[in-house]
């Protein structure tokens, strides 16, 4: 990346925050770059500059620079090693609680809320859980809502479930519907899906649980610091927090409120 590139990507990632209030300048640089290059290819033009311009005075082109920046890979049960962990480290832990709050950060499309709930339901603890389910595109939520999801994809998620420790057919848990499932309604209950920003917004509840996995690799350091203040602030004492295998606490400013419950699947409790 030249000099002239870094001040356009500046310019207008300042620019978008001013006008539309979205706050990307935190967000990391390589991550950036690629997206918004992205951009002014598919607007067929020639510099970032260019596209700063248009998006200012084109709704349309800024809410797909937005889709562009959100962060949608998921999938149910993704990492199965993490919820087998979280089966086996947190739930014998937390199983006697009388009510249990969960922030999951980043939910996307649901996938991994509908596991969380699955995972619950099967060690008898979901009736008194209210899981917190947020993301920074609207339009993610209202997809995740709907609980319904592509039936090609079933064949990897049933494999991702037993590994997860799944005690049952996961076929219980979904009715086929032309070409998606729609997972059971009983399963959305206690899930509240809301739109959130960690960058701008604050925290709204005292949670038990925060589960934000793959999403503060994609800001700079000063960000996922920040971001690390909002968990601790938004954590119970003795509650836990689990992130993506490339993330961490160990070089932020909370790296010492922690202890560790499985360092590589990295869930920690909090216990200052």
């Amino acid at each position: 990346m030249n000099e002239i590139e870094k001040i356009e990507i500046d310019l207008l990632l300042e620019a978008i925050y001013r006008y539309y209030g979205h706050d990307f300048r935190n967000y990391a640089l390589s991550f950036i770059q690629r997206r918004i290059i992205q951009r002014v290819r598919s607007e067929n033009l020639t510099s970032i500059s260019a596209l700063q311009e248009i998006l200012l005075r084109d709704k349309a082109v800024m809410d797909n620079l937005f889709l562009d920046f959100s962060i949608n890979v998921t999938e149910m049960f993704r990492d199965p090693s993490f919820f087998n962990s979280f089966r086996k480290k947190v739930i014998p832990l937390i199983r006697e609680y009388p009510d249990i709050r969960i922030w999951h950060v980043g939910c996307s499309s649901g996938e991994e809320v509908y596991s969380m709930a699955i995972l619950l339901h099967e060690e008898g603890i979901y009736e008194k859980t209210r899981i917190y389910a947020t993301d920074i595109n609207q339009n993610m939520i209202e997809k995740a809502k709907q609980g319904a999801f592509s039936f090609d994809a079933m064949q990897l998620y049933t494999k991702n479930y037993f590994e997860a420790g799944g005690q049952r057919a996961f076929s219980e848990y979904y009715q086929a519907v032309g070409e998606q499932v729609v997972f059971h309604p009983f399963l959305q209950e206690n899930i509240v899906f809301a739109q959130h920003n960690l960058v701008t917004d604050q925290s709204f509840n005292e949670f038990t649980i925060i589960i934000c996995r793959n999403v503060l690799i994609y800001f700079d350091n000063s960000l996922q610091n920040d971001v690390h203040k909002l968990f601790h602030e938004s954590l119970s004492l003795s509650g836990f927090l689990g992130l993506g295998k490339r993330e961490g606490i160990e070089f932020t400013s909370y790296g010492d409120c922690y202890e560790q419950l499985d360092s590589t699947e990295k869930l920690y409790q909090k216990f200052k």
